[in-house]
């Protein structure tokens, strides 16, 4: 069984969530024997969708890509920001 691309995962997770899509930009923070950091950033406007009521669809995604790294015995971590924030 092949390693899982968790950009590509997180990525494909949140488009059709975004009324930008072509804003959302996964990368990979650092990336660890069995850990993996993504910051996903997103246009502002996103950022609530994404994140959602009380951070529910946010956990959603969170719980999605976590159950694909518990499969390679690694630890996901993931941060959202918009585009505001990171600059």
């Amino acid at each position: 069984m092949g390693s899982v691309n968790y950009e590509l995962l997180v990525s494909e997770l949140i488009k059709p969530l975004a009324t930008h899509p072509e804003d959302i930009v996964v990368t990979t923070v650092s990336e660890k024997e069995d850990a993996i950091t993504l910051k996903v950033s997103v246009h502002p406007d996103d950022l609530g969708r994404i994140i959602g009521r009380k951070g529910r669809v946010a956990n959603a995604i969170r719980t999605i890509a976590y159950t694909a790294a518990i499969r390679d015995k690694k630890h996901l971590d993931i941060d959202f920001l918009s585009e505001k924030e990171e600059n």
